[in-house]
């Protein structure tokens, strides 16, 4: 199955709000950079990728997750991440039933994540 058809599969077996949070994120993902992968990983998590990971969305008993792979690096003028700033490189967002979040932070935060990715392979 291609990772695109297995986010698909979680999202329909998410029939309560998380299905729905978890499909309104993707699509705002795949909105903000038309160079954008989705894959699948570690086990049953949905990620996304350009130029490197950029994020990874779990879905848990009682929110969603969304983390970035290089969180820490990011400049994040919104505060969208919540969780995580502790760490050196991981920053998360969470999302509990009825939150909202701004699509344009988060495309904004998306697309300086792809930015850093480019960046950081093109010094190498």
């Amino acid at each position: 199955m291609k990772p695109s058809e297995q986010i698909d599969q979680l999202i329909a077996g998410l029939n309560d709000w998380r299905g729905k949070m978890l499909a309104n994120l993707r699509k705002i993902i795949l909105e903000a950079d038309p160079g954008i992968i989705e894959e699948w990983k570690w086990m049953g998590s949905p990620c996304w990728s350009h130029g490197g990971l950029i994020c990874v969305a779990n879905a848990h008993k009682d929110k969603v997750k969304l983390t970035f792979s290089q969180g820490a690096s990011l400049p994040d003028p919104d505060k969208l991440f919540n969780a995580g700033l502790e760490g050196n490189r991981w920053r998360a967002i969470d999302l509990y039933e009825g939150d909202k979040i701004s699509v344009r932070s988060l495309k904004s935060l998306i697309r300086s994540a792809v930015a850093h990715n480019v960046a950081k392979k093109s010094t190498k």
